[in-house]
């Protein structure tokens, strides 16, 4: 879709990533690095004072004491984490619990290991997860369960009690949680992002990955990190090891320098719910009905009232005829489905947001 837009130049609400550049200081501090000639391999699990940094960060916001050194593994992106934490654990025939909608690497990651997806729906237009149906699922080959809040595409929230819930259905077993919490500072309307990492029961069998592309504006960058108990992390390196080996240098020393000021993620929650309201705003009185947006940076509009035509060729269409390109829902399923919806990014310049807006309403 994204580069549908640009062949057709049409606004781009598609692809999830910032339009706008990141903070100058963190762009000051890694020309700094690079000019000071740290610009070769660093430790494979990440430099120690970006893994300090995170694990200061982590225990500050959720309370739970992850060690630099043998807990917190620094990755090219998160999408990269998330794929090494399937390699290191599925093996053939394992199974995997997949809560769909879903973010579109993870089945491709279980089924280039042997392992085999299984699928949990999640209604519209909550998007709460039905945790009898998960504890159905739950077989002799359970090797995993993926969860992400906020969640992409939905925009839903998992809270405290949904991640109680899962911590007693897993108790007994041997089945590993991976938490993808790439947005977990984008949450809006006063609502709180409830980390696994807060939750001993599950925190001792999860793996916990965020993003700094996400956090910071910055997913050309592609950095992110995972967080696991040492057993898990173990197994985690010895992928991780013989893959990227380690990630980009310069990078992690500004990082590491730039998380000391907590305003500039404490403060992306806020920021974003100002462009989630705007576009809403702007969109008042157009024909497509809003699902509500609890997290992430993505907005879901229904058609249904405009076309029958199925996701995909709407979008198309969208993106052809009125110059604005967003994502059909569909991509998200293993399955056709029958919803007209489609998922706006909202991480934009006021003015391209209003434009989209504008154009949108005219249909």
């Amino acid at each position: 879709m994204s580069k549908l837009a640009a062949d057709e130049g049409a606004l781009n609400l598609s692809q999830g990533f910032p339009e706008f550049d990141c903070a100058k200081e963190l762009r000051d501090l890694v020309s700094k690095y690079l000019n000071s000639g740290l610009n070769q391999y660093g430790p494979m699990a990440g430099v120690m004072k970006l893994r300090e940094s995170i694990a200061s960060k982590v225990e500050r916001l959720y309370g739970r004491a992850y060690n630099p050194e043998n807990e917190v593994t620094v990755t090219p992106g998160a999408t990269y984490a998330m794929f090494t934490a399937i390699t290191a654990l599925v093996r053939s025939g394992d199974e995997v619990i997949v809560l769909e909608p879903c973010y579109d690497s993870y089945v491709p990651a279980i089924e280039l290991n042997g392992g085999v997806p299984v699928f949990v729906r999640m209604e519209a237009p909550d998007y709460q997860v039905d945790w009898n149906k998960v504890e159905r699922a739950i077989t002799r080959q359970t090797k995993m369960i993926i969860i992400n809040s906020p969640h992409n595409p939905t925009g839903a929230l998992l809270a405290e009690n949904d991640l109680k819930t899962l911590a007693r259905i897993v108790a007994n077993t041997n089945i590993v949680i991976a938490s993808d919490e790439v947005y977990e500072h984008l949450v809006f309307d006063g609502d709180k992002h409830c980390s696994v990492s807060s939750i001993p029961e599950l925190a001792e069998r999860s793996f916990v990955i965020s993003s700094f592309g996400k956090t910071y504006h910055v997913t050309g960058w592609k950095m992110g990190y995972i967080l696991g108990p040492r057993e898990l992390m173990r197994e985690l390196r010895k992928v991780h090891q013989y893959n990227a080996f380690c990630a980009n240098t310069p990078i992690q020393h500004a990082l590491a320098d730039h998380m000391h000021d907590e305003s500039a993620y404490l403060g992306l929650g806020e920021f974003y719910q100002r462009k989630r309201n705007l576009f809403l705003k702007c969109l008042a009185g157009s024909r497509f009905k809003p699902l509500h947006t609890r997290g992430s940076f993505f907005q879901n509009l229904c058609y249904d009232a405009i076309s029958e035509e199925d996701d995909k060729d709407f979008a198309i269409r969208l993106t052809k005829e009125h110059k604005v390109a967003s994502v059909p829902f569909s991509a998200f399923y293993h399955a056709p489905i029958a919803d007209r919806i489609l998922r706006f990014c909202f991480a934009k310049n006021d003015e391209t947001l209003e434009r989209a807006a504008e154009r949108l309403r005219k249909i």
